[in-house]
């Protein structure tokens, strides 16, 4: 299987290739670059792993939750060389390839939404791949819901979001916290190779993100005005 996966969502950009079971990334800190970097990324490790894009089976992409502006370009690149190729497309929630990275077998993963609030969702680990244990919500930390129990790993900037609210209310069931950590399109490719696996495609077409936030618009106006004030 040979999948090309991306994952914009938030500050870090990445892109990684999956070939037969071996992922090869690049992952960087670039806000705002990542339409600059996600393609020349994508055409140079299919180039470093000798495969060509008539070779993928599919296209994986981080559909979010997460910035507007990343998770829409995310999904419009993947939409645009599947569509081009002929090929399906594998969306992965990007929290879950956030979970990904902690050790433990439940896991909460949340990412800074800014405005006050945060993307979150609990998971856990069932065999190489995660189950969900709730669903994914943008919601101030103050109202933030962790099932119940302990040793619950927390990854995500989420934990760090509005002073570290979330971590502090659950900090009796909390056994582990990242609070620096970012989504990968490496676990994106993990993902969705499962999910190609099992037979979980979509035509690009009918990919549609998830933003969460229904006030979408009203953010960008806002930024507008922000930008605007500070020029003045």
């Amino acid at each position: 299987m040979k999948l090309l996966a991306f994952e914009t969502a938030t500050e870090a950009c990445s892109v990684a290739v999956y070939n037969d079971g071996e992922v090869h990334e690049r992952f960087e800190l670039a806000p705002r670059r990542h339409a600059e970097l996600a393609l020349p990324w994508a055409e140079q490790l299919l180039a470093d792993a000798g495969i060509a894009k008539s070779q993928l089976d599919a296209i994986a992409v981080g559909r979010g939750p997460g910035a507007f502006t990343g998770v829409r370009l995310a999904i419009s690149i993947a939409q645009g060389i599947a569509l081009a190729m002929d090929k399906p497309v594998v969306p992965v929630s990007t929290l879950a390839a956030l979970a990904m990275q902690a050790q433990g077998k439940r896991i909460v993963a949340a990412i800074d939404a800014r405005m006050g609030e945060i993307y979150v969702a609990a998971f856990e680990r069932d065999g190489s791949g995660l189950r969900a244990l709730s669903q994914e919500a943008v919601v101030k930390p103050e109202a933030a819901i962790i099932p119940d129990g302990g040793d619950w790993h927390g990854i995500g900037t989420g934990f760090a979001a509005v002073g570290g609210v979330l971590q502090q209310r659950f900090s009796d069931r909390l056994a582990i916290v990242d609070a620096s950590a970012l989504p990968h399109a490496a676990d994106v490719a993990l993902l969705a190779a499962m999910a190609f696996a099992r037979g979980e495609l979509m035509a690009p077409e009918r990919v549609e993100p998830a933003y969460l936030r229904d006030n979408v618009a009203l953010t960008i106006v806002e930024q507008k005005a922000l930008r605007d004030a500070g020029r003045t």
